[in-house]
């Protein structure tokens, strides 16, 4: 019967603590914490098995969120989130798939991680007040402040256009074709004047350390590294919830890029080259709010 219960609401449990700690394999761990706890109760004791296990991997993934801040003071370069492959009906959800879009975990990643907490759980799993209390261990009036200064400041800081999948699908298609060809116009074409291009090597493979601005500077980096990459392989994939590209360099997977379209163009490249994070993306993820 535990084990029935642990299983059904599995996904969603990756899903929140993933939410909260924009790692895969931090939020596996996570979730394999939150079972041994699961399978140490006694179950006929437990009213609402979905709610007990939501507290139980929140309260685990902040304590591990207060030690991966500590972890990233040492990150060499830049810090983005550990992408995910996720299968194409996970667009279906616009409010699932821009929650663990890569724009929107790099602004959770400016809260601190008890709001942090707050707005995963009450935005995006509409978790009522008074659960999240139990979970963070402050007061159900406390937490309705929470929330409200961390939507302000999510708000304040997301994407602001919405786009269609659509959309997103044929600025990414136009963006591989441009690649491939090695057309600098058509990569001007696709990239929006101010786009900015972030790269995540963690100090183990090369990586622009600092974002690259603007489109001319933006296109030239990514042609300039395409020819140097000899034999390399593009491919659309679906990460995140979003269309996405991966970059195979001599048949290894080298690169995956997530992108942010606005207007039909793209203004965000988020590009995470570090092996460590790249690991998981050998099979789809399953993912859930429910």
């Amino acid at each position: 019967m535990s084990e029935d219960a642990f299983a059904r609401h599995r996904a969603l449990l990756f899903t929140v603590a993933y939410e909260m700690l924009s790692s895969a394999s931090d939020a596996e761990d996570v979730v394999q914490e939150t079972w041994l706890r699961w399978a140490g109760v006694d179950q006929a004791e437990v009213r609402d098995p979905r709610a007990y296990l939501v507290r139980t991997v929140t309260r685990q993934a902040l304590n591990r969120l207060r030690t991966q801040a500590r972890r990233r003071e040492d990150y060499v370069g830049e810090w983005l989130p550990e992408p995910l492959l996720t299968s194409p009906d996970v667009a279906a959800d616009l409010e699932l798939a821009d929650s663990v879009s890569m724009a929107m975990l790099t602004v959770l990643e400016t809260l601190g991680p008890t709001e942090r907490a707050v707005f995963v759980l009450r935005e995006v799993f509409e978790t009522p007040y008074e659960e999240i209390a139990e979970a963070i261990g402050k007061s159900p009036a406390a937490v309705r402040q929470i929330a409200h200064r961390a939507r302000d400041h999510v708000a304040a800081r997301r994407p602001r256009m919405p786009v269609t999948t659509a959309e997103q699908q044929d600025a990414v298609q136009r963006f591989l074709t441009a690649i491939r060809d090695g057309d600098l116009q058509g990569l001007l074409n696709v990239l929006a004047p101010d786009v900015v291009a972030v790269a995540d090597g963690g100090g183990l493979v090369a990586a622009a350390r600092r974002p690259i601005e603007g489109a001319e500077r933006v296109a030239a980096f990514l042609l300039t590294g395409s020819r140097a990459a000899g034999d390399f392989e593009l491919q659309a994939v679906w990460l995140n919830g979003s269309p996405a590209i991966r970059i195979d360099i001599g048949g290894q997977l080298d690169t995956a890029v997530s992108v942010v379209v606005e207007n039909g163009r793209i203004n965000r490249l988020y590009a995470i080259r570090n092996p460590n994070k790249l690991a998981g993306l050998d099979a789809v993820t399953s993912i859930s709010r429910s």
